[in-house]
């Protein structure tokens, strides 16, 4: 043991498995066979494959890789699982705690343990995202010159997070959530496991599919609160044994029924970090779903948002920018219901504020949608930046001042309000876009009746002499 190895480590320096340690970590995967949910990263040749099971001579595994994926998807198995393939050494750093003094110890140990006996070391970084541009730049001779095989793990994007020396030098593999029938598999192998619990309890299928549910693809989580539920049902059967007269149920594994799952665990905890990549990723369905008019889901992204304790003004700031981008003269009020749902949170505060941006949702995902509005000011933007901004017709400059008549501005220039229908016919366009057509209304909601104004209006605007 030196300074880089803990006490409670096997061979290779990976922590070992106390028989009191959570469940969690006594069914960590003791193989490759073992891991679920990532079949993406197993197939035969894949480079998981290679850093873990022996390679053929001149094909020399990875010697960095960046593990990107949810948390409890197996990132620091794989480090494990890696460390113990060729009996390489294992060093583990938290980017929360290291600093690049740490960082450069535990790589100037791994080098001279290279060049002295051979004798390889898996350095793995957990959290990588939090390391500095200048820890991470202290990663960057080890990874050219192989002294270390470099595992790092992130739940973060690595474009945005890990230095762009470092990400090309590095095998990104990317980690799922597991799916259902993933989380289901790993519940019942920890039920039956010695390992785990040992069949001392069993579990309905009802109360399965309920912690599938809770736990959203986190295969860590699922098993916490399978241990949770497993302690109370085990209390729960000691005290019915103490007054139970009967015998019959005597050695018969606790039952894990539904009721018993949803009260040892209160609530799941949401999957949303609002400074990471799910705040983004959440930010966009919900944004996507009020556009495609599933209010359903829009609600329930914005329950996400409000449970994870998203800023409201955030949140009503979005449903604003929908109301024009997404609805514009379609249903015109969505813009008046979502500016006032952002003045009301502002005001109102939490938790009653739920009430108000739900109520605003739902006009916004319920009303018809026309992007008409955006593509508009996107059309005009666009020939305004290509240089098309011909000169201001002189009957519609300004005249107010000095000398502005003599030079014939305003000359010639028709008073809407006194013109039949209000519209009077003289051209406003500069030149060059007398012909330009930005706004071409929908047939939806209130831009039908819009569509047939605008017809008769342009009518009149081209009937001028």
């Amino acid at each position: 043991m030196d300074l880089f190895e803990a006490a409670s480590t096997d061979e290779a320096g990976v922590p070992g498995v106390d028989p009191a340690a959570p469940l969690a970590v006594r069914m960590r995967p003791a193989s490759l066979e073992e891991v679920v949910g990532q079949g993406h990263l197993l197939r035969a040749g894949a480079p998981l494959r290679r850093l873990v099971e022996p390679t053929r001579a001149g094909s020399p595994p990875p010697s960095s890789v960046v593990l990107w994926g949810p948390p409890g998807t197996g990132k620091t198995t794989i480090a494990y699982l890696i460390a113990r393939a060729g009996g390489r050494r294992f060093v583990e750093l938290s980017a929360v705690t290291a600093g690049v003094k740490d960082v450069r110890m535990v790589i100037e140990d791994a080098r001279r343990r290279l060049a002295g006996g051979g004798e390889e070391t898996v350095l793995f970084v957990d959290e990588v995202h939090r390391f500095s541009k200048t820890q991470q730049d202290a990663l960057l001779p080890s990874v050219e010159n192989r002294w270390v095989t470099l595992v790092a793990a992130t739940t973060e994007n690595p474009s945005f997070s890990v230095i762009s020396p470092l990400l090309s030098r590095s095998l990104l593999l990317t980690l799922h959530s597991l799916e259902p029938e993933d989380v289901a598999d790993l519940v019942r192998r920890a039920v039956a496991d010695e390992r785990g619990l040992g069949g001392t309890v069993e579990l309905s299928e009802e109360a399965l599919e309920q912690l599938v549910r809770l736990v959203g693809g986190d295969a860590r989580k699922a098993l916490t609160v399978l241990e949770a539920a497993a302690a109370t049902a085990l209390e729960e059967q000691a005290d019915d044994d103490e007054t139970d007269q009967g015998e019959d149920d005597a050695g018969a594994p606790a039952v894990i029924t539904i009721d018993v799952v949803e009260r040892a665990v209160d609530v799941a905890a949401v999957r949303y970090d609002r400074d990471g990549d799910q705040h983004y990723d959440v930010a966009s369905a919900f944004i996507k779903s009020m556009r495609g008019s599933d209010v359903d889901a829009a609600l329930h992204y914005l329950a996400r948002m409000i449970a994870a304790g998203e800023d409201p003004r955030f949140i009503a700031r979005r449903i604003v920018i929908a109301a024009s981008e997404e609805i514009g003269m379609a249903d015109p009020t969505a813009l008046q219901t979502a500016v006032a749902a952002h003045q009301a949170v502002s005001f109102i505060g939490m938790p009653e504020s739920q009430l108000i941006l739900a109520q605003a949702v739902i006009h916004v995902a319920t009303a018809p949608k026309s992007n008409a509005t955006t593509l508009a000011i996107a059309a005009a933007l666009g020939d305004v930046r290509s240089g098309k901004a011909g000169a201001v017709p002189f009957h519609l400059r300004d005249a107010h001042y000095a000398g502005a008549k003599d030079l014939g501005h305003g000359k010639g220039y028709q008073y809407a309000h006194d013109a039949p229908h209000g519209v009077a016919p003289q051209r406003y366009a500069p030149e060059g876009l007398e012909d330009a057509r930005y706004y071409a209304p929908t047939d939806r909601g209130n831009e039908r009746a819009v569509a047939a104004r605008l017809e008769r209006i342009r009518e009149i605007l081209d009937s001028q002499p």
